[in-house]
């Protein structure tokens, strides 16, 4: 999968967002058709809350679709495509690297589970399997924050924009989905 500096992919987003009539083309990925958003049917324990997750990257979203329909084999590999209109009136939290904060929010949302903060979108880098070992290792207290941020600073790592509102998800419009041809 191609994946993009994290910084320059982060700052993208974000000066979309701050220039308030711009439009952010978002993707995600599924193994599950569905024509409206039920945040209720969120995936609990996630980097950033329960939510929906999308990705500036349309190969990221395809290889989500991938992973969920591994893991159950039931449906098939959706990735749909949303242009999100960013407002000034949405409380938005941007991470912009891999650091103590960002490894301190991941590691409340997935042991309390639920949504632990009060942020309508979340956007930052996501804890993958090129990641995921050292955040383990981070919270079951193995390693010290900063020896995380260390081993976590070498990794090449994706970005997610997760959205934790009804009120968010008014500012988000679908345009498409599309079946992936299995392998």
């Amino acid at each position: 999968m191609h994946q993009l500096d994290i910084s320059e992919t982060l700052s993208f987003v974000e000066e979309t967002i701050k220039e308030g009539n711009s439009i952010l083309v978002l993707y995600h990925g599924s193994n599950i058709a569905f024509d409206t958003i039920d945040l209720a049917k969120s995936r609990n324990r996630r980097d950033f809350g329960r939510g929906f997750y999308c990705t500036v990257l349309e190969t990221q979203a395809k290889e989500w679709a991938h992973r969920l329909y591994m893991r159950t084999f039931s449906g098939s590999e959706y990735v749909y495509q949303y242009i999100f209109h960013p407002s000034n009136s949405l409380n938005i939290k941007h991470f912009n690297t891999l650091d103590a904060e960002w490894l301190e929010f991941i590691k409340n949302n997935r042991l309390h589970g639920g949504i632990q903060h009060n942020y309508d979108i979340v956007i930052g880098p996501v804890a993958d399997d090129n990641t995921m070992e050292t955040v383990q290792l981070y919270m079951s207290g193995i390693l010290k924050s900063h020896e995380a941020v260390d081993r976590l600073r070498y990794n090449k790592i994706n970005n997610q924009v997760s959205f934790h509102t009804p009120r968010a998800l008014e500012y988000l419009h679908f345009e498409y989905r599309k079946e992936i041809a299995h392998d």
